[in-house]
C-alpha cells in the first residue's frame, strides 16, 4: 500500500511541475517582458519559452509512465468502488485523462518539432515582421 501511496505522490510531483513548466512557457509567448524584470510578475514571463521544450516533454513522458504503472491499481480497486457508489464524475475525470494523455502522446512530436524550429532565424523574421 505504501508503495503505491509513494508512486502517487511521485507522479502528482511530475503533473504539478509539468503544470508549471507549461504555465512559464505560455505566459513566455502570451505576455513577452521586453525590458529587464523588476518584479516577480516581470521575472516569471520574462522567461525563454524555448528552454522549457524539452523538460516538458520529459515531464510529461515521466508523468505518463508513472500514470500507467499506477493505473491497474486504480482500476481494478478504486474505480469499482466509484461504480457502485454512482460517484460518476470522478470516476470520468480520470476517463477524461485518459484521452488527454493519449492526445498529448500524439502530439509531443510536432511540439518538439515547432519549438525547436521556432528558433531558427526565418521563423523569427517573420514572428517580428
Amino acid at each position: 500500500m505504501i508503495f503505491w501511496s509513494v508512486l502517487l505522490f511521485i507522479h502528482m510531483l511530475f503533473a504539478v511541475t509539468l503544470l508549471g513548466a507549461i504555465t512559464h512557457q505560455a505566459v513566455s509567448v502570451c505576455w513577452p517582458n521586453r525590458d529587464r524584470a523588476k518584479s516577480f510578475v516581470g521575472a516569471f514571463r520574462g522567461v525563454n519559452g524555448m528552454t522549457y521544450t524539452n523538460a516538458i516533454i520529459i515531464l510529461f513522458v515521466c508523468t505518463a509512465v508513472l500514470g500507467s504503472i499506477i493505473y491497474p491499481n486504480y482500476r481494478i480497486n478504486v474505480r469499482t468502488v466509484l461504480q457502485q457508489l454512482h460517484l460518476h464524475k470522478p470516476e470520468g475525470s480520470f476517463e477524461l485523462k485518459e484521452h488527454a494523455v493519449a492526445i498529448g502522446v500524439a502530439l509531443l512530436p510536432a511540439y518538439w518539432y515547432f519549438w525547436r524550429n521556432a528558433s531558427s532565424p526565418r521563423i523569427r523574421r517573420h514572428v517580428r515582421a
